[in-house]
């Protein structure tokens, strides 16, 4: 899990967001005390752009290297670290805020 994590260009407090669980249970797994349960394997396989082989300690990775027959990571799951956090930032804007921010990008593209 680290190698993937440190691959997708993450802290684990940014791993754990995005997963959608405590800092800490993160920590616990990625150190091996806790396994997590399926859904939450799932929801780190997106996040970290890994497979599940990898992420339980089935398959050793170089780093750089997908894992031989690795799960294809769905469009957008691939995207650089700079843009998911982006994204993660997003999610957490009000409605009004969000609103304003897709109004401001729209005029950013049009090169008004």
């Amino acid at each position: 899990m680290k190698q993937a994590r440190k691959r997708a260009g993450m802290t684990q407090a940014e791993a754990a967001e995005g997963i959608g669980i405590a800092p800490e249970v993160y920590g616990r797994m990625e150190r091996g005390g806790v396994l997590p349960s399926v859904p939450t394997l799932l929801r780190m396989c997106l996040i970290l752009g890994s497979g599940p082989h990898e992420l339980m300690g089935f398959a050793e990775v170089e780093s750089g290297q997908s894992a031989p027959g690795a799960n294809t990571v769905p469009p957008g799951l691939s995207d650089t670290p700079e843009k998911r956090c982006l994204l993660r930032r997003l999610a957490r804007l009000d409605s009004p805020r969000l609103k304003a921010l897709a109004r401001l990008v729209a005029l950013l593209l049009s090169g008004r």
